[in-house]
């Protein structure tokens, strides 16, 4: 049976048009883009650079910026702030600004209607001021912070390596610019790490690997090719993402080398064409969840508590439209205005503090979930060592120092064109200090067979240019792990002999490569073989000579030898790990290095390592026993990008919310998944585009600092939702009683108007407070329930005190009929604001307020000049207007008492829930 509910049934027909107008759009320029593409893939290569009016050597910086202002930057969509008036608009949209301004235009549009009669209503001035103080201030806020925002985010640039023709010899050079300068016709040099810039019809490429995910879904990565044996294009294929010789924008190089031209740019890429479709916002926060449940559950309450307001009064006292109006002031009272400008004054708040520690944050709302976090995921190169890795040692099969290590170590590094690492350059800065001959003028680059994570090894082939060896011949060179390069050994060589590698002797091999590594020493093989110029059957040398090799090759080598790496701990990093645990974040290392090293670091910086699993023996796991492995397991070794991001979900689902501290390929998935992750600006593309928080500098205090911003602004943000939440309850639970009893208002609209006014102004200096340090300790998560238990359990605190002011009023004074009820509500007015004031201070702290804790300056100053001008009103030329008269001076001792009181209970109501529900804020 067809289901009638779906989407497209239950929205309005108009806004359903529109979607399906615009869904229709969006496939027609896709589909464009598409045919486009597909007919690039089948022409052959000479015939796309001369359609695209540029050479093999790559397009001049002259035409190349002539081609960047007629086509425009390489984005999707500007980068830059929006516009002022939009983010005004925006500041509007918010469900209690929206009731707000709904109330002030029924007010006025009832005033209208008896103009010619009546005065202006000031009523109608304070509702709207409400609505232009919070609206004003959030805009103002907002815009500040996405202007911050914009210039911390320019701190960290995201290049391509690109080709162009330099100098009046028009000599092509690479040089790397930021990816927005991309135009079409450039030349673009790949390697893994690399995000993709643009559409690129491919040249050359070799053992290319991409990830498609952000266009296909598909969580593998596909294989690449160039079209050169023979250049004669590609079979056309009406998905250009399945066709082998073309990469797009959005997807990104996990392996292998290439060069492509850029066929489209920006808006006019295939992803381009579809960013309407996979550019959706992010999934919202624990955070932003919880807002949105407390702000809805405070307007179904109003929407509740508001009509039975109105029902009493207008039934007890008679007069219906006045009946209205206080109802309509009952809900303003209800309604905490001043949400949104508080939530956005507190993460603009953060993100500067951030980045004066050099903290990029590119999501405002990754500050919240950075302070919910309970388990830090990291690698430890560069977190916990020194990231200034040096080659301590150069050593033969047999553990003893050997130049020819060294040597082939240095060919291997010095010659790749992918990823070079720091382990690379290491090797190369060894060779330079060891002032040995330059050895590359001996040889030349045939080919490389480039690194991956499967095989964690990469080879360069060389031909060599000298006498030393057969003319012409090639040798093979490979460098990485070495349990992987000895599974391509055949041999090994030492003492000048070459022997079979049989079991005894790799155990022999195993054995010298733990031995260091057990020192902290990161270990890599080197391994090498000779292979023929030639390719068989080739009838003359050079017309034959082989040109491509490939993994199969990589068989029959023969070890040398080892290189021993020193990357000393950092000397505060077991300080950074304590502070740590102490705020409640337990740390887990996860890394693709080897066991033994990983534990000994781990060791050496203090974390109680226990038994370390390596990536392989996740595998057999499915997803509840790998979440009972996380709950026992602090460092995890040689593990791949999927297992990596396997146990940041496993933690997940256990409960946890998680950090992930990465800046390496392999760290991309998991980057993606963490609630919150966090890379380095030296980090590859891919990572930093994963990432929500950037560090300019790789440090744990750094994070540690991030941590407790985080969770200071979660609290000043929760402080504001309870007391303002409490406070409106317990006002409207002493309205309904007051309503209930008195023969007339128990405070005018007017009155309660300006007094909410008055509360909100004082609450403006919130996200300048502090929170307690034992506050800060533990990380902080979003607790729906704990909030309406507060409500609950609080508000009904200050109505004690507002019916005993009625009391007094009503016995002590004599306010006890319409002719004095001036004087009734003028005491209430002032006992009600200043119990809200101190809510302020009494609630903002589990301690004891003004001895034990104190508000900062701001939160002080602004309360106590609302305090000042509350005491002041009944006093003032306003008060007539206001409907208020003078109170009695002997009213102010019983004031005096009524707060002491106050405070007195509402101490004692706090220390009982604090040690009945065992939390506060």
């Amino acid at each position: 049976m067809t289901n009638l509910l779906t989407p497209q049934k239950l929205a309005p027909p108009g806004r359903r048009l529109k979607r399906e107008r615009q869904a229709a759009e969006s496939a027609a320029r896709t589909r464009h883009v598409a045919d486009q593409l597909a007919e690039a893939s089948g022409r052959p290569a000479a015939q796309v650079l001369q359609d695209l009016q540029t050479t093999p050597a790559g397009l001049s910086y002259g035409l190349a910026q002539h081609r960047l202002e007629r086509d425009g930057a390489n984005v999707l969509t500007p980068r830059s702030a929006p516009r002022w008036y939009a983010q005004l608009a925006k500041a509007f949209w918010n469900p209690f600004i929206l009731v707000l301004a709904v109330l002030v235009t029924v007010m006025y549009v009832q005033w209208l209607q008896v103009a010619d009669e009546e005065p202006f209503d000031p009523k109608i001035a304070i509702l709207g001021a409400m609505v232009l103080i919070s609206v004003g201030l959030r805009f103002w806020q907002e815009y500040r912070s996405n202007s911050s925002a914009a210039a911390l985010q320019a701190l960290v640039t995201t290049t391509t390596a690109v080709q162009r023709l330099a100098g009046n010899g028009r000599l092509p050079t690479t040089v790397e610019i930021p990816m927005d300068g991309v135009v079409k016709g450039d030349l673009i040099k790949l390697a893994a790490g690399d995000l993709v810039p643009a559409d690129l019809r491919l040249l050359t490429a070799k053992d290319l690997m991409v990830s498609q995910a952000a266009l296909s879904g598909e969580s593998l990565p596909a294989a690449k090719a160039d079209t050169r044996f023979p250049d004669n294009g590609q079979r056309l294929t009406s998905d250009p993402i399945e066709a082998d010789n073309l990469v797009l924008a959005g997807t990104s190089v996990t392996s292998g080398t290439a060069t492509g031209v850029v066929l489209a740019t920006g808006p006019y890429t295939y992803f381009g064409s579809m960013a309407d479709v996979l550019t959706g916002e992010r999934p919202q926060t624990g955070f932003d969840t919880g807002v949105k449940k407390v702000s809805l559950l405070l307007i179904r309450f109003m929407l509740v508590m508001v009509p039975i307001v109105f029902l009493i009064n207008g039934v007890t006292k008679g007069d219906w439209a006045e009946a209205f109006t206080f109802a309509v002031a009952v809900a303003v009272g209800l309604t905490p205005e001043m949400l949104p400008m508080v939530v956005t004054t507190n993460l603009a708040r953060g993100a500067v503090a951030l980045s004066r520690r050099k903290v990029v944050v590119k999501r405002l709302n990754a500050i919240q979930n950075l302070g919910a976090m309970d388990v830090l995921c990291t690698d430890k190169t560069g977190t916990l060592t020194e990231d200034r890795i040096v080659l301590d040692s150069y050593l033969d099969i047999h553990g003893e120092p050997d130049d020819e290590v060294l040597e082939y170590a240095y060919l291997n590094s010095h010659f790749q064109t992918g990823l070079r690492n720091l382990l690379d350059q290491a090797v190369i800065d060894r060779m330079h200090e060891a002032e040995e001959v330059v050895v590359d003028a001996r040889f030349t680059l045939v080919d490389e067979i480039p690194f991956d994570f499967a095989r964690r090894r990469m080879s360069v082939v060389l031909r060599r240019n000298d006498a030393d060896g057969p003319a012409g011949e090639h040798i093979l060179i490979t460098k990485g792990a070495v349990e992987e390069v000895l599974d391509g050994c055949s041999h090994l060589t030492g003492g000048g002999r070459r022997a079979e590698l049989t079991d005894t002797l790799r155990r022999q091999v195993l054995h010298t490569a733990a031995y260091h590594q057990r020192q902290g020493m990161r270990v890599l093989a080197v391994a090498t073989r000779a292979l023929p110029g030639e390719a068989a059957g080739g009838p003359d040398g050079r017309e034959a000579a082989r040109a491509a090799y490939g993994v199969a090759d990589e068989t029959g080598l023969t070890l040398i030898g080892f290189l021993a790496f020193l990357d000393p701990p950092k000397q505060d990093a077991a300080r950074a790990l304590g502070a740590l645990a102490d705020s409640g974040i337990a740390v887990k290392v996860i890394t693709g290095d080897n066991e033994l090293v990983a534990a000994r670091v781990c060791a050496d910086v203090g974390l109680d390592v226990g038994t370390v699993v390596i990536g392989a023996e996740l595998d057999g796991l499915d997803d509840r026993q790998l979440r009972e492995l996380t709950r026992t397991t602090t460092v995890f070794a040689k593990a791949d990008p999927t297992q990596k991001a396997r146990i940041v979900r496993a933690l997940q689902a256990d409960g946890h919310t998680v950090g992930f501290l990465g800046d390496g390929i392999n760290d991309a998935a998991a980057l993606r998944d963490a609630d919150v992750g966090i890379s380095v600006d030296t980090a590859v593309d891919i990572a930093k585009e994963s990432a929500d928080i950037i560090l300019l500098e790789k440090d744990l205090m750094v994070l540690e600092q991030g941590v407790l911003r985080g969770r200071l602004t979660f609290g000043n943000t929760i402080k504001y939702l309870k007391m303002t939440a409490s406070s409106n309850f317990g006002n409207v639970f002493s309205v309904l009683a007051a309503s209930a009893f008195l023969p007339f208002q128990p405070m005018l609209a007017m009155q309660l108007l300006v007094q909410n006014l008055l509360y909100d102004i004082s609450q403006l200096a919130t996200p300048w407070d502090r929170m307690d340090r034992d506050y800060l300790r533990t990380p902080r998560t979003w607790d729906a329930r704990g909030i309406g238990r507060f409500m609950l359990v609080l508000g009904p605190t200050s109505s004690v005190f507002d019916i005993t002011t009625f009391l007094l009023m009503w016995h002590v004074f004599g306010a006890n009929s319409e002719v004095h009820q001036a004087l009734f509500q003028s005491g209430w007015f002032v006992e009600g604001l200043l119990t809200q004031t101190l809510v302020v201070h009494m609630l903002r702290t589990r301690r004891i307020p003004f001895v034990q804790s104190r508000a900062t300056l701001p939160v002080m100053v602004m309360t106590a000049a609302v305090t000042a001008i509350g005491l002041y009103l009944p006093f003032s030329p306003l008060a007539g207007v206001l409907g208020m008269q003078a109170l009695p001076m002997s009213y102010f001792p019983w004031l005096v008492a009524t707060l002491t009181a106050y405070c007195l209970l509402t101490q004692g109501v706090k220390t009982w829930y604090i040690r009945r529900f065992g939390s506060w804020l």
